[in-house]
């Protein structure tokens, strides 16, 4: 009998993992219910927290009026890019509860991949943008005033979204679905949801995709922080207390949502393009990828909190609404039987 990815037995535990045909592919894993199971239940719980969080994101600063600033420009840009990327988490969990077997068909896995990428390193560099604007507000809040413009920022998000999709555009060129039969199991498998089949290529665009924000990021860090502790923290300063803020989500975003899928991403396609792999190594590199993979999702929640503290108009909509919830929950509380 066939082993849990269909390999027939008496085969060598040494697997070349850049070897795909539609007898084996480590990345194939049918019957890991239990993983299935998790990552469904994840992606369940990520889409019903962010996409109401968003969603009222997205009303507010649309509709909001007064005087635009570089802030809520890039704030706005951020929370399309959030909303748009976990829009697309229903077809990763019904991926899962299929047990890997893609039913969308092979237009909509090369989409689903291209869109769900897109705005993942939309909402990354977004972010960037968010802090690099808080870097020169508190660093240099007089010469910096002309370079803080909202047409300057209007002008660097377009420039974002074109650029990143433009690279991005080489994800909808290639097939990627694979159809895989065996005695055990007979599914189609989509290699866009985790980017399993790579290359050296994805290396470098991977390195600099990454590299950009990290360093830009790093520098706004520090030279807030140099600020800060050179002025005096004693008096209730705005701008201060924003950029502590933002500094702190920022990073806990970066730590947990960014940093893990990258890093791990670097080892994973350093030890794909190797050649033979032991087949536990593989194993778990694989199931790595997937779970750094997911965990990019909870910048769909950390970010909602960063507009709670820097966006006032937020805060007060989002505070309106839980208090008129916890009202109508009091009032039907309170109703006779």
């Amino acid at each position: 009998k066939n082993s849990l990815y269909g390999i027939p037995k008496g085969c060598t535990n040494m697997i070349p993992a850049n070897y795909t045909t539609e007898v084996w592919n480590p990345v194939y894993r049918a019957y890991f219910e239990k993983e299935n199971f998790l990552f469904t239940l994840f992606y369940v719980t990520i889409f019903l927290f962010s996409v109401p969080a968003n969603a009222i994101a997205l009303v507010v600063f649309f509709i909001q009026k007064g005087k635009t600033t570089v802030a809520k420009v890039f704030l706005t840009h951020l929370v399309v890019a959030d909303m748009s990327y976990v829009l697309l988490l229903p077809m990763r969990t019904v991926y899962h509860i299929s047990n890997n077997n893609w039913i969308f068909g092979e237009l909509l896995c090369r989409l689903a991949g291209f869109l769900f990428y897109l705005n993942l390193y939309c909402s990354l560099y977004f972010m960037t943008c968010i802090s690099f604007n808080r870097f020169l507000a508190v660093v240099f809040p007089i010469r910096s005033r002309s370079l803080r413009k909202p047409l300057y920022a209007k002008m660097i998000c377009a420039f974002l979204w074109c650029s990143i999709t433009i690279s991005m555009i080489p994800m909808l060129q290639s097939h990627q679905t694979v159809h895989i039969k065996s005695e055990d199991f007979n599914i189609t498998v989509c290699n866009q949801m985790y980017r399993e089949k790579t290359s050296p290529k994805a290396l470098v665009s991977t390195a600099v995709a990454f590299m950009i924000p990290l360093a830009m990021l790093t520098l706004s860090y520090v030279l807030i922080l140099c600020k800060l502790f050179r002025m005096n923290l004693q008096g209730n300063n705005g701008i201060q207390r924003k950029a502590v803020y933002v500094i702190t989500l920022t990073l806990m975003n970066f730590l947990l949502a960014f940093v893990p899928y990258h890093v791990h991403r670097f080892i994973y396609i350093l030890r794909y393009i190797q050649g033979d792999v032991p087949r536990g190594t593989m194993e778990l590199l694989v199931l790595w990828n997937r779970i750094t993979s997911a965990l990019t999702c909870t910048s769909g929640i950390i970010d909602p909190i960063m507009y709670f503290f820097l966006a006032k108009t937020y805060r007060e909509t989002l505070l309106h609404i839980l208090r008129r919830l916890r009202e109508k929950c009091s009032t039907i509380k309170a109703e006779p039987a």
